[in-house]
């Protein structure tokens, strides 16, 4: 049994799969924008990294995975021409991937670490690149809050939304929770109808 394919490497290979191949395919074409790419080199480099699945070694998977930073640091570093947001694509998967490689048995983990230090520098100034500040990059934990307030502008109406902007009145979450008997507005809620309610309803 000593001499059978070991496939726990496999696990780690789903998303590269399903990231690499146009990514990869727009770097090794030197195309400036991924998007005019043709679709030829895209799907010769998915039967590339599928044979390698199928019927490949962990230890050719690792040389492939080289050869895709190699064209992410030369892009990153400017000696190479490439569309960058391609490069940080490949790049921030194969980093992901190499990350992983420490929970897996073998010696993958160390063999990729010259690799992991180089992608590392490489995402780093394609991010900085990306934002348009050079020499930082842009957070994740920064960016957090903004897509949690745009998810919650989607969430309240327009007009509470824009009062809210304007600085008149309470922000949509604060609004008071006690609701009129009978009617399913919440009291102050711009939602509610602005008509006067009949004097039997008054409270």
């Amino acid at each position: 049994m000593s001499g059978r394919r070991s496939l726990v490497w496999l696990g780690l290979t789903p998303e590269p799969e399903r990231e690499l191949p146009s990514a990869v395919a727009a770097l090794r074409t030197r195309a400036p924008d991924a998007g005019a790419l043709a679709r030829e080199p895209a799907a010769a480099e998915r039967r590339r990294v599928e044979r390698l699945i199928l019927h490949g070694t962990e230890r050719g998977w690792l040389r492939y995975l080289a050869e895709v930073a190699d064209l992410v640091t030369s892009v990153a570093a400017g000696t190479s021409p490439g569309d960058p947001r391609a490069a940080l694509a490949a790049g921030e998967v194969v980093l992901d991937h190499h990350r992983m490689l420490i929970g897996l048995p073998g010696s993958g983990y160390d063999r990729t670490a010259r690799d992991r230090s180089a992608l590392e520098t490489a995402v780093r100034t394609l991010r900085a690149s990306a934002a348009g500040r050079p020499g930082t990059a842009p957070s994740a934990a920064a960016a957090a809050p903004e897509t949690a307030a745009s998810a919650e502008r989607r969430r309240v109406s327009p007009a509470a939304a824009n009062r809210a902007e304007r600085g008149s009145g309470p922000p949509p979450a604060t609004a008071p929770a006690r609701r009129r008997a009978g009617r399913p507005w919440a009291t102050g809620s711009p939602d509610a109808p602005t008509h006067p309610a009949p004097d039997g309803d008054r409270t």
